[in-house]
């Protein structure tokens, strides 16, 4: 397959390293959090001026919307995780109990469950009621990066900082398996939207695929320079990319899990630092990233005919 690839817009305004991306329910804007302490809001119209939404006070790793309350949870480097109302536009709880950075933070509307992993080696399941705690996991000494839900929200996927990937069943709450999926630290997890099929991506550099049912490795690819921070599939399930601190943007054939491109300051004006995060928009096949260098950019991912 051969693809086209276009850079549409860079957005400028965070003063700080870019962690976090998050797509409102709109599908024409997106959140982004920042090392600047700040959430603000961006269109991809690429008309209308972003707007700083809140300053929680520290720097923000992660973002997640949760669409049927109207509320965005934001995760914090001291281990905070803040609960702000869109409509009113301001935060409506403050939650303590992670001891370090929430690294992502993912909402399971099955189980009514939020997830969070932390800097701490620890996984939290919290009740999206009452903002309960239901339990804590302690995985590791090292940071926990990245959480994954299966597209039944029957399992969850954690990478962790010992290089270990642990497979929790949401219902019951129980770890399932436990497998030793890097070098060194696993950074991102994601499941294969049509695939029985679990991707990993580590501090090695090494892209992995697992199968999802007996985690047994399928394929293992050296696919960047230095760590793996993110993976993310298009919503058509043809593309997925993978972000990297090698400063570089690859996308891939979702069906035959083949590399496709590389996107790079050189060649297509990427990234001038590390690459924390990609989010593919709803909007069409438009991709988002960004990056150390406090830019996020716009990409528009389609196939030559």
């Amino acid at each position: 397959m051969s693809i086209n690839v276009e850079l549409l817009h860079t957005f400028i305004g965070h003063d700080g390293p870019v962690y976090a991306l998050e797509l409102a329910p709109d599908s024409e804007s997106f959140f982004s959090g920042s090392g600047d302490k700040l959430v603000s809001t961006w269109n991809l119209d690429l008309v209308s001026a972003p707007a700083a939404l809140i300053n929680v006070g520290a720097i923000v790793y992660s973002i997640c919307f949760i669409q049927n309350k109207n509320i965005i949870l934001i995760g914090e480097s001291n281990g905070g995780l803040h609960v702000v109302d869109l409509e009113k536009k301001k935060e409506v709880r403050f939650l303590t109990h992670h001891k370090g950075g929430i690294f992502d933070i993912k909402y399971s509307v099955k189980n009514n469950h939020i997830y969070t992993v932390s800097a701490d080696g620890s996984l939290s399941v919290w009740n999206m009621d009452d903002f309960s705690l239901i339990k804590t996991f302690i995985l590791c000494k090292e940071k926990v990066r990245d959480i994954a839900l299966n597209s039944e929200e029957s399992e969850l996927a954690v990478a962790c900082g010992d290089g270990f990937i642990r497979v929790f069943e949401t219902e019951k709450l129980q770890l399932l398996h436990q497998f030793n999926a890097h070098n060194l630290s696993a950074n991102a997890v994601c499941y294969h939207p049509t695939q029985n099929i679990l991707l990993s991506g580590g501090r090695d550099a090494m892209l992995n695929f697992w199968d999802a049912k007996s985690f047994t490795l399928i394929k293992s690819l050296p696919a960047h320079n230095f760590a793996i921070y993110s993976i993310d599939f298009s919503k058509d399930d043809r593309y997925f990319a993978t972000a990297s601190r090698d400063k570089t943007i690859k996308i891939w054939d979702a069906n035959e899990l083949e590399f496709l491109l590389r996107l790079d300051r050189e060649k297509n004006a990427g990234h001038a630092f590390s690459v924390n995060k990609v989010l593919w928009s709803r909007k069409e096949n438009l991709l988002l990233s960004c990056s150390d260098d406090k830019s996020i950019k716009l990409w528009s991912v389609g196939s030559l005919k």
